[in-house]
């Protein structure tokens, strides 16, 4: 349950967030662009923590969602002309339809169904790299439209860039907590405390692990698409790499991925460290200390950082 405490705080946090962060570092392209990559890696990982926390299945694949969203808007709004707003949503929309593909997955569990995920995303960056007449082939597509202007507002701004992920974010936060605060999300729990209870009772577990899929998709979708009108540029190394799925599950484990806010807290906290410390410490290589930092939280916080400071109070708790 969420308290009064934890209202407040993240009101001032999104107040920080909307009103003070673009003013103090508005000329600070470096610190704005960091921010702008660990809410992206947020937003990846609160669609990972709904899919594993509440749905109960542990993902390797979401690279190729976020691979599948960023190509789907990138053509779209090419070779279309379809506005970039509308190719965001329909890209999103397109991811969630192609994980209809890893729906005879769901007849597995624990690892095989993590390394299922896996193997599909690998299969998407295949299609990528040989699909030369659609996506540029390995030598990627450049100039890709970048965020529009609207109303005299330049989305593709820095600030304003920032502030459109941030409210993603922040609407997927909204999102994973409605779930879990209804019936969908309470069968949710059910299923992960016996499977086989709950079909007793006459829930169709298939339905509710797909209709998660789905929307966890989506979600990773709407990211992919963002961050090709962000850069304008893709290749399938970089729209499928491995890292868009293990960074933002550390993410979530070390902030807390049963908890709401934990992925995004563990985003933000952990590519920060990453980009700010951890890059001085060790150029090369550097992700290494990650591994260990998550090592250290499994062992010693398993419930990570956020469900460390509400440890007594439960938020779309699991398991």
């Amino acid at each position: 349950m969420i308290n009064r405490k934890q209202v407040v705080l993240g009101i001032i946090t999104l107040l920080i967030g909307y009103l003070i962060l673009p003013v103090i570092f508005r000329n600070n392209y470096y610190i704005l662009s960091s921010l702008i990559a660990a809410l992206t890696i947020g937003g990846i990982a609160t669609a990972w923590s709904l899919l594993s926390n509440l749905g109960g299945m542990m993902s390797f694949g979401h690279a190729g969602f976020f691979g599948v969203g960023a190509y789907a808007s990138a053509i779209l709004s090419m070779q279309y002309g379809i506005p970039i707003f509308m190719s965001i949503l329909l890209a999103a929309a397109f991811t969630a339809f192609i994980s209809i593909a890893m729906m005879p997955a769901l007849k597995l569990s624990g690892p095989y169904f993590a390394l299922s995920l896996l193997a599909y995303a690998h299969i998407f960056r295949i299609i990528a790299t040989e699909w030369r007449g659609m996506t540029g082939g390995a030598g990627g597509i450049t100039g890709i439209p970048p965020l529009p202007t609207i109303f005299g507002i330049d989305f593709s701004s820095n600030v304003m860039s920032y502030l459109l992920i941030l409210t993603i974010v922040t609407a997927f936060v909204g999102i994973y907590y409605l779930i879990s605060k209804s019936n969908y999300g309470l069968a949710l729990k059910a299923m992960g405390e016996s499977e086989t209870a709950t079909r007793v009772v006459g829930v169709n577990s298939l339905w509710l692990k797909a209709s998660m899929l789905l929307v966890s998709a989506f979600m990773t979708g709407i990211i992919g698409a963002f961050s090709a009108h962000y850069i304008n540029y893709l290749e399938p190394m970089f729209a499928f790499d491995a890292d868009w799925t293990l960074i933002p599950i550390i993410a979530a484990i070390c902030g807390g991925y049963r908890t709401l806010t934990g992925p995004v807290v563990g985003a933000i906290i952990i590519y920060l460290l990453d980009q700010l410390v951890f890059k001085n410490i060790i150029q090369t290589g550097h992700q290494i200390l990650l591994g260990g930092l998550l090592i250290i939280m499994i062992i010693y916080r398993p419930s990570g950082i956020v469900g460390l400071i509400f440890r007594k109070n439960r938020e779309v708790k699991h398991a």
